[in-house]
Order: C-alpha cells, then structure tokens, then sequence
C-alpha cells in the first residue's frame, strides 16, 4: 500500500513512479508471451487485440490483477476497484510513434475523475525510448479542451491533443526499468516522444475505476479485480480459463463494441486502429 507522504505526492503532482510491481525476470516472461504470440500471429499485436487484453490472454490478466498494483490502487480509490481497461503501448525501434499530449478520459465516458491509470513496463523504457512525459499538477486543471487528428503515426485512438500548448520546460520525463509502473491521474497531461533507442518500448495501461463510477454513454463492460461491486454498473467481464479460447475472444468482442461504442462517439469508427 502507498504510506502517507506517497499519496500525498499523488494528489498534489497528479502521478507517482517508479513502483516496482514485478521483478525484471517476471516482466521478460510476460513480453516473451506477448512476442510469442506476436511471432504466431505474424506481427506487432494491434488494432482491437491492443485493447481489453486482459480479457484475451491470461498472461495479461495475471499482471492486471497484480498484488501490487491492486495495492497501490487500492490506497487511492479504495478497496473496491474495477478494471475498465487495458491497453498495450508499443514503440518499435527507431520509428516515428509517438503519443500526443492529452489527458486519459477525454472520450471515456466516465462519470467521475477517480480514476487511475498504471503504465507497466514490461521492457525497459529509458528516456529515448519515447518514455511518457508528465506535466505535474495538470489534473487540477480539471477537463482541457481537446481536439482530434487522427494522425497516423499518433498511437491514441483518435490522435487526440491538447487544444493548448503545454509549456515544454514544465514536461518531466518518465523513464522506467522493467517490471515497475507509473500512476497518474484520469485528468494529468501526458504524451511521449518516437522511440530512438534500439529496443522496443512496450507498456501495458491499465484503467483502474471505483465501482461507485458509471458510463454515461453505453452500457460497459469491466472487470472486478478487487472489493465487491454493489452498483452494478457495468456488465462484469469473465477471467480467460485459455488464451484466445472461444469464451474469451467472445467476451472480448462484446465489451469491446462497448467500449468503442463510448470512445469513438460522436464518429463513424466501429473499431480501434491500429
């Protein structure tokens, strides 16, 4: 569990890092199952198989139900905690993807700000590597405006960015060795510069939410990781038993419709790009 001076540095700064989650050993297991399964698939995972893997592989829903990330979690949103969803972040080497600056829950959905977002790092993330940038005390700032680009090389769903600038003085830099995490805040601006090293970035985000939280714009789908859920906002999603079995890659395609349905409203998009 986070002591006292480390959530005190949360809610003042928006974000905390390094927390070491797993050991660098455990992080290397994880990504060779992810290459394994990019090697048997022919490519980088992408589009709606980058989104919600926990629901796909048990490999992934073993880090998001990690002890101590729940912990972590848990000293900020308390003791029952829904995932809302998982994304992976990948940066090959020496390519031009980047992250644009924005703030998480944009196009979320959500009725709330309680939100926290863990970037686990199952490859070391050095800063040129395109690690993230934080802009410390932005979430009290509450919702920016933003406007969308879909740009090709930009990795959010709708190469969505700050209508503003952001000060690049003001920008810290979040390197991380693999196997630690960061935290940030629903409403911190972030972003991250293309990879110049010569390894890939890999980053899996996980949305973590209270399950006094609800979605406003469809009915969603979430994982009860920890605590009880008495709201029944969500229509509560299933572990994997096998990676890609029948039951998870069905589970998988009706909360991503759902989840999609939130994201890309007010478009014509009915799935993740690539």
């Amino acid at each position: 569990m986070l002591d006292a001076a480390a959530l005190a540095k949360f809610r003042q700064d928006g974000y905390l890092f390094p927390i070491r989650v797993m050991s660098a050993d455990d992080a290397a297991r994880y990504r060779a199952a992810l290459e394994a399964y990019e090697a048997e698939a022919g490519g980088p995972i992408s589009g709606n198989l980058r989104h919600k893997t926990h629901l796909l592989f048990t490999w992934a829903s073993e880090i998001a139900h990690n002890r101590a990330i729940l912990d972590a979690v848990e000293s900020i949103l308390g003791p029952d905690i829904l995932l809302w969803g998982s994304s992976f972040f990948i940066k090959e080497p020496h390519t031009t993807a980047y992250v644009s600056w924005h703030q998480d829950g944009t196009y979320w959905g959500l009725d709330g700000s309680d939100v926290v977002t863990a970037w686990v790092a199952l490859a070391d993330a050095p800063v040129e590597s395109g690690a993230m940038r934080f802009w410390p005390q932005s979430h009290l700032k509450a919702q920016i405006p933003h406007q969308d680009t879909f740009a090709a090389d930009n990795l959010l769903s709708r190469g969505q960015e700050l209508a503003v600038e952001v000060p690049e003085d003001e920008g810290i830099d979040v390197p991380l060795k693999a196997g630690e995490m960061s935290l940030h805040h629903v409403l911190l601006v972030h972003g991250s510069k293309p990879n110049r090293s010569n390894d890939r970035r890999i980053g899996f985000a996980l949305r973590y939410i209270p399950t006094r939280l609800a979605q406003t714009l469809t009915r969603d789908h979430a994982t009860l990781v920890r605590g009880k859920d008495d709201f029944g906002h969500f229509t509560l999603e299933p572990r994997p038993a096998a990676d890609l079995d029948e039951a998870a890659v069905a589970a998988h395609r009706a909360a991503l419709d759902a989840q999609i349905a939130a994201v890309y409203a007010g478009t014509d998009k009915t799935e993740y790009r690539a």
